[in-house]
This record gives structure tokens, C-alpha cells and sequence, in this order.
């Protein structure tokens, strides 16, 4: 595919230092809790990867260097075992009559997971876990799996209310398994024993994770079930942590994030700080481009303006155009900038597919992203689309600490006017080419106290990628 990868970036900067915290788990940074801090330190979290639940990859430790080596430090692990690949294996035993055992665990699953979590953690790299993907639960991927009647010597579906065939797709909700908890609209009595079951196999994935301090959690995958299902589960895991002596930070992702003004899901996770210590936007990376990307993420960020949390983009989609609006990766290219210069703590390129993963573009943005986190540390700005002036729709966006740093992201050639008029000063120039992950040419000081006009004219570059 040829990927025509746009723009640079322009940096109006200072030096500015970071202040240190004193616990080493992951965790809101102290002096602007919209950011993360680790080992007592802030930083932003950026990533690409292959594959989604990276704890099954046979050459973990080689992609985990790959990520590292761009200046990478955050993937997504889904806790999912389905036969997408062939090597995966899932978490519980299997008999020799073919059947699963959902009383033993399969210790091979579990070698995997810490595999991961401490081959990370001595990396530095965060993880943020998904405890359920509702794509795992449906149609042919819940024909193979253990939780499906027919595949268990645990229970039949006349005892536990769930049926062996779910043709529907994942998003209508009909699925019994995320409805186990008293008050959902499909929960019966006899789905307690799956219940059960479901916090025994958290309580196992617990006992490995809560010892490692580079992970968060994130309850599902774009879900559309009801917030009492991810809100049963933040709890538990909360419960857990608390009975372990630490502290986690816990959230859920929603199917209807991509209009987060119009979601009653947003709105409850906004309401609720004390269960969501984080917010996962992911999905406001699909369906939506342009400047109608930044208004809806920007809408989110003001809404935590008075009490800041960190928001997450696990998955920034962008492989190519699709029915439902993954969007092209140039689509994608401009999410993952917007997503920073207006706030966002977390930003990752979608496993190819769905997105760009970490092919070479995927590479050069997150070394650009860098590059600007040396000269200007995004939790030492905030997006000021006020300074710009003389300006297209989408044609720049800027974070600022006014008087003294600016960081401008232009997704293509173009022009605008920062205003300087009560900022004098002077003002070292650098451009950072996006496309390449490189510094541009060296620029002259500019003065300030006046309306400057910027333009953008380095071309753009075409990839392979």
C-alpha cells in the first residue's frame, strides 16, 4: 500500500523540567493529573503493535525491542485466546476427551501473561489489559471456546442459561456471558455459577498482574453492553488491589465513544472518578475525521477541565477505508497528532487491519512525537486554538504555555497566525518532520509581541508503508 504520510510540525519552545513523585506504579502525574507518571516521573504514553493480545506471540521480547527501540511504551493486551493465528492456547485446561475443564487452569496461559508483564516492565513499557473482548464471546470465535457449553465438562446450557450457538454480531448485546451480574437485562439466577467462574479466572489474572507496577486495566473492548457489567468488574479488581496493599487504575471503553456529547456512557464514566480513574476514547478514532476528530476529543478534555484525568487512545484506527470508518492512514496519522496537541495521555496505532500498527510511518510518528517531548513535554501545554488565526478548517492546531512554548501541528502545507501580541520575547524555531520521525533544517529566533505568521511547506513524503 502507498501511504502518503503528511507534515511536519512546528515548535516554538523552552526548556522545562519534570518534576518527580514518589511511587513507582503507574499512576496520574502529581502536578497535572490529566498525564501519567511512572517510577515517580511523568510520561506519555505512546505505541504500535501487531497484534492486540501480544502476551500469545511466540517473539515477544523481539516485537517489545522493536517498540522500544522507536521510543514506544505502551501496548494493548487483550486477555483473549481465540484461534486467530493457531499458536494461541487458552486458559484452561483441556481432557483427554477434547473438553475443557473450567476448574483447571491451563498454567501455559498464565507463563504467557507474566512473560509479557515482566519482559515490559524491564523495558519500561505499560500495559494496559482488557479483560473481555465481546468479539471473543461470539459467533465462530465462542464455537471454539472453553466458556461454550458443548466444550466443558463444567455445566450444560439448561443449567447456566447460555447457548451454544450465537450467530448475532458481538455489538447487539445478546450475549447472556456480559449480562451475569443481579439488575442486567438478560441476567437469571443460574447465570451466577458462570459468575463464579468469571471472577476465579480474574482473581488468577490478578495474582499475576497486581505484582507488576506498569499496568492499567480496561474492562472491555467497545462495549455496548450496559455500565453495571464494567462497573462490576472495576470494583472487583479495585477490591482485589486494596486486599494486595496497591492502588489501579480501572476504566471501561465504549462502542458509542465516537460521539461522546450523545453518550450516556461517557457521561456516566464523567460523573463517576472514584470507579474510572482513567478514560479510554479509542473509538472517537473511527467514524469521525478532520476538525470534527479534534471538536468531539476537545469536547471530552473541557468536560475534565476542573478535575483533569488521563485519557487514553489504545486504538487509533487507520488501515484503510471501511464500511464502518477505520478511516485511510493518513486518517490516522492526523488522530494520533490532534489526539496529543489537545490533551491526550495515552496514544496507540491499531494492530494492522484496523490500523497501521508499527509499520514505518507508525515508527516515524512516534520518534516525531519524542523529538517534541525533549523540547516541549505535552503535560507542560494545553491546546490553545484561540492563538490561531487566518486559518482553514483542519489546517493546524496548537498547545501552549503562553509567553513561552508552542507546539504546532500542521496535517498538511498550509498557513496560519500564531498571536504572539502578548508574548515578546524570542523564539527558537524547530521543525519536526512527522513523515520521517527527523528534525527539519535549522530555523532562524523569531521575535514575539506581534501576530506571527507560519507556514508549512515542507513537502510530503510517500511511503511504502
Amino acid at each position: 500500500m502507498s501511504v502518503r504520510a503528511f507534515t511536519p510540525l512546528a515548535l516554538l519552545l523552552i526548556n522545562c523540567t519534570a518534576l518527580a513523585a514518589p511511587s513507582d506504579y503507574i499512576r496520574p502525574y502529581t502536578e497535572n493529573p490529566a498525564y501519567w507518571q511512572y517510577k515517580g516521573a511523568p510520561v506519555l504514553l505512546l505505541g504500535g503493535s501487531k497484534d492486540d493480545n501480544l502476551f500469545q506471540i511466540p517473539d515477544i521480547e523481539t516485537h517489545l525491542d522493536e517498540i522500544a527501540a522507536v521510543g514506544g511504551n505502551y501496548i494493548r493486551n487483550t486477555m483473549s485466546a481465540r484461534q486467530d493465528h493457531g499458536y494461541e492456547v487458552y486458559p484452561y485446561a483441556r481432557q483427554s476427551d477434547s473438553l475443557y475443564n473450567l476448574d483447571i487452569f491451563n498454567e501455559a496461559y498464565w507463563e504467557r501473561f507474566e512473560r509479557l508483564l515482566a519482559a515490559c516492565e524491564a523495558r519500561d513499557i505499560i500495559v494496559q489489559i482488557e479483560l473481555w473482548d465481546r468479539f471473543d464471546y461470539a459467533q465462530e470465535h465462542w464455537a471454539a471456546s472453553p466458556w461454550r457449553p458443548s466444550n466443558n465438562v463444567n455445566y450444560a446450557v439448561d443449567e447456566v442459561g447460555l447457548d451454544d450457538v450465537y450467530h448475532q454480531d458481538a455489538w447487539r448485546d445478546r450475549q447472556p456471558f456480559f449480562h451475569t451480574i443481579p439488575g442486567m437485562p438478560l441476567y437469571e439466577p443460574r447465570l451466577d455459577r458462570v459468575r463464579g467462574y468469571q471472577e476465579r479466572l480474574v482473581r488468577r489474572m490478578l495474582a499475576i498482574s497486581l505484582k507488576y507496577p506498569n499496568v492499567l486495566y480496561c474492562m472491555n473492548n467497545e462495549t455496548s453492553t450496559p455500565v453495571a457489567w464494567g462497573m462490576h468488574w472495576m470494583a472487583f479488581i479495585q477490591e482485589q488491589a486494596r486486599k494486595a496493599g496497591v492502588e489501579v487504575w480501572v476504566t471501561d471503553m465504549f462502542d458509542d465513544g465516537y460521539q461522546p456529547a450523545r453518550s450516556g456512557k461517557v457521561r456516566h464514566a464523567l460523573d463517576h472518578p472514584e470507579l474510572y480513574g482513567y478514560l479510554d476514547l479509542s473509538q472517537v478514532n473511527s467514524r469521525v475525521f478532520g476538525e470534527e476528530h479534534w471538536r468531539r476529543f476537545s469536547w471530552l478534555v473541557e468536560q475534565l477541565a476542573d478535575a483533569p484525568r488521563p485519557v487514553n487512545h489504545v486504538k487509533i484506527y487507520s488501515d484503510g477505508e471501511t464500511s464502518w470508518g477505520s478511516g485511510t492512514p493518513k486518517d490516522g496519522i492526523e488522530r494520533f497528532w490532534r489526539n496529543l496537541i489537545a490533551g491526550a495521555a495515552a496514544c496507540r496505532f491499531h494492530r494492522p487491519g484496523a490500523g497501521i500498527g508499527l509499520n514505518d510511518t507508525a515508527k516515524a510518528c512516534i520518534r516525531a512525537a519524542r523529538l517534541l517531548e525533549a523540547r516541549i513535554p505535552l503535560w507542560s501545554v494545553k491546546a490553545r486554538p484561540d492563538l490561531l488565526s487566518d486559518r482553514e478548517e483542519n489546517a493546524a492546531y496548537v498547545a501552549a504555555r503562553p509567553g513561552e512554548a508552542y507546539a504546532l501541528y500542521f496535517p498538511g502545507e498550509g498557513a496560519v497566525t500564531l498571536d504572539l501580541s502578548d508574548a515578546p520575547g524570542d523564539y527558537v524555531v524547530t521543525w519536526i518532520d512527522v513523515a520521517k520521525g527527523e528534525l527539519g533544517p535549522d530555523q532562524p529566533r523569531v521575535r514575539g509581541g506581534a501576530p506571527l505568521p507560519i507556514a508549512c511547506r515542507m513537502p510530503s513524503v510517500v511511503s511504502d508503508n
